[in-house]
């Protein structure tokens, strides 16, 4: 690898979102010379509003626990499920299992708030923060190895900035495998989600106020509902687009009002409320990279891996894969050697923390499966499904796969995140 005598940055990342902001927090801590270029100015909108309860680890390894504790997002508890005719489980709280003062509380955020505050802690630890700075290209070397990127700054300016390392953080628009053709859907998981916001509806109170409510819908859909600080609610809902669509529907806000008025529970609870701000759709749920490294470039976050929200498992891969990277980044550096196979263990690591939320969320989607069923049949498999759901997605569950494959064909692992170990043109 032939890198510029005298690189401006050990390491670029494009992206200030939360992967890239913890990289880049645990980078500077390092010590290293850390860019974060940011295409928009923060605060800006994103959704994603639910922590799981094994956030907190990297949480705590950022610094981040006591100005969590301080906010005033909505703390979280539990969470529970309602069937399509409106009959709703009693909460599962996380301190039925996990230490009360740690894993067992997590929170609600407002992803604009919670964010910046990952972005402003970077830059606190040393990291430089450029924003409304757009990332227009790669740079490479004669041997097609990523030595930094051109940048279009804010004033329309444009440079090119060098470094040892590359790190795309760019979440949904996954800059590098878009360009690379590394890009590929989910074989099944091919969603469409619609989303907007209500204030002034039911809450409920005490530890309860802040649970997330998952509602079935027909079809194996299913509304998100999560209580945010300052009486608002996001809601979601996450489908098949020819079921949403069905009868020639077309429009979010329709998509989205036919279905509350066919659950009885989120029908009664949003009864009292108004909905605010605009109607949000997307499609192309859950999505994955062929590779999670190349000569002179890194993935981390949603540019490596995205799946259907259904557990809310999007945060807590963004901050475990840049506490991940950080950490083989660091090593990387200090031995002079940004070889792609260094990144060989980072990149298992997160392809399976994916694949096993990949197979619950496929089994939570097959009509012949049922968390109820599962437990009944195999009382044991309880603290296993827990673990899961709840982000503990390092460890084996062959054991859990084989009781839930009694019931539903579980999907394959896919051969995707390996680092490319030659060059590839961009």
């Amino acid at each position: 690898m032939v890198m510029p005598a005298s690189p401006d940055y050990d390491v670029i990342i494009i992206g200030g979102g939360p992967a890239g902001a913890s990289t880049a927090t645990l980078l500077a801590e390092y010590g290293h010379r850390v860019l974060i270029l940011e295409r928009e100015k923060f605060p800006r909108y994103h959704v994603g509003e639910s922590l799981i309860p094994f956030t907190f680890g990297p949480l705590e390894r950022l610094g981040l626990v006591p100005m969590m504790k301080a906010s005033h997002f909505q703390k979280k508890y539990s969470v529970t499920f309602v069937q399509p005719d409106g009959n709703r489980s009693q909460p599962f709280y996380f301190h039925s299992r996990y230490d009360v003062d740690t894993v067992a509380q997590t929170w609600q955020v407002l992803r604009s708030e919670f964010d910046e505050m990952l972005l402003r802690h970077a830059s606190g630890k040393g990291a430089e923060v450029r924003e409304e700075c757009t990332v227009t290209a790669l740079l490479r070397d004669a041997d097609d190895t990523v030595t930094g990127v051109q940048v279009k700054n804010a004033d329309g300016s444009t440079e090119s900035l060098t470094a040892r390392l590359t790190i795309d953080a760019t979440g949904k628009e996954a800059f590098t495998s878009n360009r690379l053709g590394w890009r590929l859907p989910d074989p099944k998981l091919n969603k469409v989600a619609v989303w907007t916001y209500y204030e002034g509806a039911v809450r409920q109170s005490g530890q309860d106020e802040g649970t997330t409510t998952i509602a079935a819908i027909p079809e194996k859909g299913w509304f998100w509902h999560i209580p945010q600080h300052d009486d608002r609610i996001s809601i979601g809902l996450v489908a098949e687009g020819k079921y949403l669509s069905r009868d020639g529907v077309r429009d979010p806000k329709a998509m989205m009002d036919r279905e509350i008025e066919n659950n009885p529970w989120m029908r009664e609870h949003l009864a009292t409320g108004r909905q605010v701000g605009e109607y949000w759709l997307t499609s192309e749920y859950s999505r994955h990279s062929k590779h999670g490294a190349a000569p002179g470039l890194l993935l981390v976050g949603d540019a490596f891996a995205f799946l259907d929200p259904v557990f809310s498992s999007g945060v807590m891969l963004a901050l475990k894969s840049g506490v991940l990277a950080a950490d083989a980044v660091h090593e990387a550096l200090e031995a002079d050697d940004l070889s792609p196979h260094r990144f060989t263990a980072y990149a298992a690591a997160i392809r399976t923390s994916v694949e096993n939320m990949r197979k619950l969320v496929y089994a939570f989607y097959d009509p012949n499966f049922s968390f109820k069923d599962l437990i009944m049949r195999f009382p044991e498999a309880a603290p296993a499904v827990t673990d899961c759901l709840s982000g503990d997605l390092g460890r084996d569950y062959t054991a859990l796969w084989a009781q839930i494959s009694e019931f539903v064909d579980l999907p394959q692992d896919l051969p995707y995140g390996a680092p490319l170990l030659e060059p590839v043109a961009v």
